[in-house]
C-alpha cells in the first residue's frame, strides 16, 4: 500500500470505526465475563460470607444449582453466545474491494482508476493497472483503494454504456457521482485526466479535471498487428466506418465508392483486429483507424479535411480530399489504385510498424498524457508504461574493435537499450569506456570471454547480471533500428523470444532431406508468425537465464516469433507511399 496523505473526512471515519470496533470488543468481553460460572461462583460465596447464619445454609443449593445449569445450558454465559464480528475500518475497506471487483495482486504497474470505455480499456490493461469505477459501486470502490492517477474517457458515456450520457442534464445520479471521484481525487492529491477520444456530452468536459487530452490513447499494437496475418488477402477495398460521424463530403465519397464496388467492413471492435488482417486494403475516415489498418498490412485510403501526420510531425503522411474530388472519376480511379497496389510489402509493414512504436503507440501516448500531471509524492511515475520496453543488451566483444563497434551500434539506436551487460574481463576495452563516457548504463558479469562460439552458459551468466526484462544477444552490428524492430515485434506479439526463423528438425532418412530443407527454407522466409525454432536475438531475460539450447525453447513452454532481417533495407520504399492519396483534379 503507497503511503498517500488521505483526506480529513476518510481520517474522522477511520478513527470512528476504530472506535466502534474498541466498544463493541469491550462489550462481548464484558457479556462473557458477567455470564461465567466462575464470577456466579465467587459471587454465592460473597453472599454466604457476608450473612453467615442463612448464607451458608443456602450456599449447597445455590452451587447445586449453578452445577446443573452450567452443564445443561449455558444461555447466560458469554461461552453460549458466539460473539458478534469485530468490525474495523480495514475489514470495511475489504469488503469494498471484494464488491467492486478490485482486489489484485499488487505489481509495479500504474493503478488507474478508470471510467473508460471497454474498447480503451482493453487498450491499457498490458501496460497500467486498470480498476474500473462503475456508477453503483465506484464510491466504495474507490475510497477502499490506493490509485496513481484517475482516467476518463469520453467514449465511455456513449449510448448502451455503463456510463452513458454522463455529464447530460438530464442524467444528474451519473453526473454526480463521477464528480465526487474527481473532487476526492483531488483532496487526495491524485491526478485525474479526461481523454477527449469521442463526441461526449458537454457537462463532462465541464468537470474540474486536470488535464484534458484531445485524442484518443494511441495504437495498441498487442490488438492491432501483422502476427499470423492471412497469407491471402481480399483483393477487394472494404470501408471501415468510424464510430464518430464522418461529415458530409466523407459520406458523399463512400456513396460513390461503394457504386464503384467497395464493400463495407460491420461488426464490433472486437472483430476488428482480424477483418483488417483479412484485407488487402480499407477506406477509412479517421487518421486512427488508418493507422491501425497501416499495422495490420493493409493499405488504407484516408478520406477527410486536414491530414493529421502533416499537424503532428509523424512522418507517414495521411490523405486530404475535398469536394472537388466528387465531381470527377478520382474517387473511383484511386479505389482502382488501392485495388492494384494490394497489401503492404514486407518493407513498408516494418517502416509503418516502427514508426507506430516509437511515436503513437500506446505506452508511447500514455507516458505523454502522464506526464502533463503531477504524481502525489511515493506514487509511480508516468514513465512506467515504457518499463516493459527495456533492454538489457548482452555483448561479449573480444577486443578494441569489437567493442568500438558495440559502442557504435549503441549510440545509434533509435530505441537505446536501458542497459549493456559485458564480461568483468572486457570492462578495459576502448569501446567500453566510450559506452561509460556517453553515460550508458553498464553492468559487469563474473568471469571472461568464452573459448570459441559463446555457449547458452555464457549468455546465462550474462542474463542473471542484467535487470531489465528483455535481452538482446548481441554479436554484431545490426543498423539503427535494430532494438526497435525486435521490440515491437515482441510488443505486436507477445512472444517469449524473436529471431530468425529455422528449420525446427531434420530428419534421419536420406530419403526425406530434400523435403526436410524444403520446409526449413520456406519457414525461414516467413516473418510475424510463429514457430517451432528460431535463432534468438531478442528473449526475456528469465528464459535466458536458463542456459537452455534456444533448439528446445518450444519444448518448456515458450512462444517464438520469426522475425528476419530486413532485406534491401536501401530499397525499401518510403513509409509515405503506404496510404496513396487521391487527386482532386
Amino acid at each position: 500500500m503507497k503511503r498517500r496523505e488521505l483526506s480529513h473526512t476518510e481520517q474522522l471515519r477511520q478513527a470512528l470505526s476504530e472506535r466502534e470496533a474498541q466498544l463493541q470488543e469491550a462489550k462481548a468481553r464484558l457479556a462473557a465475563l458477567e455470564g461465567s460460572t466462575s464470577l456466579q461462583v465467587g459471587r454465592a460465596l460473597t453472599a454466604a460470607a457476608k450473612r453467615p447464619a442463612r448464607g451458608l445454609v443456602r450456599l449447597p443449593r445455590d452451587l447445586f444449582r449453578l452445577w446443573r445449569r452450567a452443564g445443561r445450558t449455558r444461555p447466560a454465559t458469554g461461552r453460549g453466545r458466539k460473539p458478534a464480528p469485530v468490525r474495523s475500518f480495514e475489514t470495511e475497506r475489504e469488503e469494498a474491494r471484494l464488491l467492486s471487483g478490485g482486489v489484485g495482486l499488487r505489481d509495479s504497474r500504474l493503478v488507474v482508476a478508470g471510467v473508460l470505455a471497454r474498447e480503451v480499456q482493453e487498450a491499457l490493461e498490458p501496460y497500467v493497472r486498470v480498476v474500473p469505477l462503475r456508477p453503483q459501486d465506484a464510491q466504495a470502490a474507490f475510497e477502499s483503494l490506493d490509485v496513481d492517477i484517475v482516467c476518463v474517457s469520453s467514449s465511455a458515456t456513449a449510448p448502451g454504456s455503463l456510463w452513458a450520457h454522463a455529464g447530460d442534464p438530464a442524467v444528474c445520479d451519473r453526473t454526480r457521482v463521477l464528480n465526487w471521484v474527481v473532487e476526492t481525487a483531488e483532496a487526495r492529491g491524485v491526478p485525474t485526466v479526461l481523454v477527449d477520444d469521442a463526441p461526449a456530452p458537454p457537462g463532462l468536459k465541464a468537470l474540474d479535471f486536470d488535464h484534458v487530452h484531445r485524442g484518443g490513447v494511441g495504437v495498441p499494437l498487442h490488438r492491432f498487428n501483422p502476427v499470423a496475418a492471412e497469407p491471402e488477402r481480399d483483393p477487394e477495398p472494404a470501408y471501415v466506418p468510424s464510430p464518430a460521424p464522418a461529415g458530409v463530403v466523407a459520406d458523399r465519397l463512400v456513396d460513390r465508392l461503394a457504386e464503384a464496388g467497395m464493400r463495407r467492413i460491420d461488426g464490433g471492435w472486437e472483430e476488428l483486429p482480424a477483418r483488417l488482417r483479412a484485407a488487402s486494403g480499407v477506406v477509412v475516415d479517421d487518421a486512427s483507424l488508418a493507422d491501425r489498418a497501416l499495422v495490420c498490412g493493409a493499405r488504407a485510403l484516408l478520406l477527410g479535411g486536414v491530414p493529421r501526420a502533416e499537424a503532428d510531425g509523424q512522418g507517414v503522411r495521411a490523405v486530404a480530399t475535398d469536394a472537388r474530388a466528387l465531381r470527377s472519376s478520382a474517387a473511383a480511379d484511386e479505389l482502382a489504385r488501392l485495388r492494384e497496389a494490394g497489401p503492404l510489402t514486407s518493407e513498408e509493414l516494418r517502416l509503418v510498424l516502427r514508426s507506430v512504436f516509437l511515436t503513437d503507440a500506446t505506452p508511447v501516448r500514455l507516458a505523454e498524457i502522464f506526464g502533463n500531471v503531477g504524481f502525489a509524492p511515493g506514487s509511480g511515475s508516468p514513465s512506467l508504461p515504457l518499463r516493459s520496453r527495456r533492454t538489457a543488451l548482452l555483448a561479449m566483444p573480444g577486443d578494441d574493435a569489437a567493442s568500438l563497434a558495440l559502442a557504435g551500434d549503441v549510440l545509434a539506436q533509435s530505441h537505446a537499450p536501458a542497459e549493456v551487460v559485458v564480461p568483468e574481463s572486457v570492462a578495459h576495452l576502448a569501446g567500453i569506456e566510450r559506452l561509460e563516457s556517453h553515460g550508458v548504463p553498464l553492468r559487469r558479469a563474473a568471469g571472461g570471454l568464452p573459448e570459441g562460439d559463446a555457449r547458452p552458459e555464457d549468455w546465462a551468466r550474462l542474463a542473471r547480471a542484467a535487470s531489465a526484462p528483455w535481452a538482446v544477444l548481441w554479436t554484431g552490428p545490426r543498423g539503427e533500428h535494430f532494438l526497435a524492430d525486435l521490440l515491437c515485434a515482441a510488443e505486436c506479439s507477445g512472444a517469449d523470444a524473436v529471431g530468425p526463423a529455422v528449420p525446427a528438425w531434420r530428419p534421419a532418412d536420406a530419403r526425406n532431406r530434400d523435403a526436410a530443407d524444403a520446409v526449413g527454407h520456406a519457414v525461414a522466409e516467413q516473418e510475424y508468425v510463429f514457430v517451432s525454432a528460431i535463432a534468438p536475438e531478442l528473449a526475456r531475460r528469465e528464459l535466458v537465464g536458463r542456459a537452455l539450447q534456444p533448439g528446445v525453447w518450444n519444448r518448456h513452454g515458450a512462444r517464438l516469433l520469426a522475425l528476419g532481417p530486413l532485406p534491401g533495407t536501401g530499397e525499401a520504399r518510403s513509409s509515405d507511399r503506404a496510404r496513396t492519396t487521391p487527386s482532386t483534379g
